[in-house]
This record gives structure tokens, C-alpha cells and sequence, in this order.
């Protein structure tokens, strides 16, 4: 009687091992291929061709270029230059000016109005508008966009966010909030040369304001714009070596330095204030 009892609990303790083996491997199994779901991963035959919408949170609905207008792209043009070649001398040369104006500007725009002719429906579209849309550009001009489009609207900030009257001190909101922001304008001006010289290469320093309405320093390669990333640019500084070489050579530091005696305050604290 004994040896039989053993014989049904061990019978029984097995088939209960088998039980508990099979529901844990059902359920492994089933974790196991649960699917990876990736926004990049083509739903339909097609999908690789399909933009991916930007975010509506990264739209900038305001005029970024000017503080009363966007940029046409139709066609792009070069604006003149609001002050004479000469009129920065105390930190940038006539020759760079003429240069980087008549020459590098230029080129941007005139690449950018190649790059549409091949569609002209994007000539409806400003160029924030397709900056802030990659990927809605047909990817055999997008790189061309990206970079000339950038270099048109980077370019025709920079101008403006300089003059003759410059100061080396900012005036207004501007200034409350930058001292609120950063703690003073030194600090401000030091995080911003530091941003603009750890910057490898080419490419730019800005401040900017972010979708949470706050101040913010940022540093973009090439030509790109923060606008592209949903903030908004309020002032931005060039780091190509074309805009400082002649005068300066390697001396970047030097060149970032001098510049604040040009920086046009009143226009700097305009766009703050449009980009509320």
C-alpha cells in the first residue's frame, strides 16, 4: 500500500513539472515575438518614399528670417548688405565682408534656386518652411536644400545682427533676460564664445529660444539652422573660417572676442521679443 502511495505521488509531482514546464515556455515563446515596431520600418511597399511628418511642437509659425517676413524661394535673392563694407572694421575687415557677402552668401542663394528649378511647386514654400520639413524635400535635393537653404536664412540673420552702432553691452529685455537666464552677460558671453570655439570645423553659435519660451546657447554644424530642431533663432554668430580668416587666421578666439563691439543690440532684442 505504502509503495503504491509513492508511486502515485511521484506520478502525480511529474505531470505537474511537465504542466508548469509547458506554461513557461508558452510564455517565453510569447514574449519572445512580440514585435519591434520602429517609425522607420516600412508599413506598405512604399513606405520608404513617404515623408515622415514634423512634429507639430517643432513648428515655428512666426516669421524667423526677418521679424516681419519669411524668405521667398520664389525666386531666392541676395538682399544688399544694410551698411557699408567698411562698417565693421573694428572686427571685421571690408575684404571679409565683400567676400562673404558678394561671394559666399551668394553662392548659397544661387544653389538654392538651382536645387528648386527641378520643383517648382517647393518655390510656394519659404525657406523656414522646408527647413523645418526635410523630409518632405525629394531626398535628391535635400542635402542641397539643407545646406544652401541653411546658409540663405543664416546668413540674412547675421547681417542684420550687426551694425556700425554696435555695442558691447545689451540693452533692454534682452538684457534683463539674459541676466535672469544666465546670471550676467559675462556669463552669457563666456558660455557663448566657449560654444562657438569648442565648435570643430565649420558651423555656428546661437541663442535661441526654445519651445518652453527659455533662452538657450546652441552650436549647429555647417549650415544648419536650430530652426530645424523647433527653436528659434535669436542671435547667431558664424564660425566658418570665411567670415574671420584674413584678419585673423587661426585666432578664432580673437575674432569671437572683437565681434561683440559689432553686435546690434536693437535688432538682437526685436527678434527676442518676435520669437515669444
Amino acid at each position: 500500500m505504502n509503495s503504491l502511495f509513492k508511486q502515485l505521488i511521484v506520478s502525480f509531482l511529474g505531470t505537474l513539472f511537465v504542466i508548469l514546464t509547458l506554461v513557461a515556455c508558452q510564455s517565453q515563446q510569447t514574449t519572445d515575438i512580440s514585435p519591434t515596431l520602429s517609425p522607420t520600418s516600412p508599413a506598405t511597399p512604399n513606405a520608404q518614399t513617404q515623408a515622415t511628418p514634423t512634429p507639430t511642437s517643432r513648428i515655428i509659425t512666426r516669421p524667423v528670417a526677418y521679424v516681419d517676413r519669411s524668405l521667398s524661394t520664389n525666386p531666392a535673392q541676395l538682399a544688399p548688405l544694410p551698411y557699408a563694407y567698411a562698417a565693421l572694421e573694428r572686427a571685421i575687415d571690408a575684404d571679409t565682408m565683400k567676400l562673404h557677402h558678394d561671394q559666399h552668401h551668394a553662392a548659397y542663394v544661387n544653389n538654392l534656386n538651382n536645387a528648386l528649378e527641378k520643383y517648382p511647386q517647393l518655390q510656394n514654400s519659404s525657406v523656414e518652411a522646408l527647413l523645418q520639413d526635410l523630409s518632405s524635400v525629394p531626398q535628391d535635393i535635400r542635402t542641397a536644400v539643407r545646406n544652401n537653404g541653411g546658409g540663405h536664412l543664416n546668413h540674412t540673420i547675421f547681417w542684420q545682427i550687426m551694425s556700425p552702432e554696435g555695442a558691447g553691452q545689451p540693452t533692454a529685455e534682452i538684457a534683463q533676460e539674459i541676466n535672469q537666464t544666465f546670471g550676467s552677460f559675462d556669463t552669457f558671453k563666456q558660455q557663448f564664445n566657449e560654444a562657438a570655439t569648442s565648435r570643430f570645423g565649420s558651423g555656428w553659435v546661437w541663442l535661441v529660444r526654445d519651445r518652453q519660451g527659455q533662452l538657450q546657447i546652441v552650436s549647429t554644424q555647417n549650415q544648419d539652422n536650430p530652426i530645424s530642431e523647433g527653436l528659434y533663432p535669436i542671435m547667431g554668430n558664424d564660425v566658418w573660417e570665411h567670415a574671420y580668416y584674413l584678419k585673423y587666421q587661426n585666432r578664432r578666439a580673437e575674432y569671437l572676442n572683437d565681434w561683440w563691439s559689432v553686435v546690434n543690440w536693437t535688432e538682437v532684442n526685436r527678434r527676442s521679443q518676435a520669437s515669444r
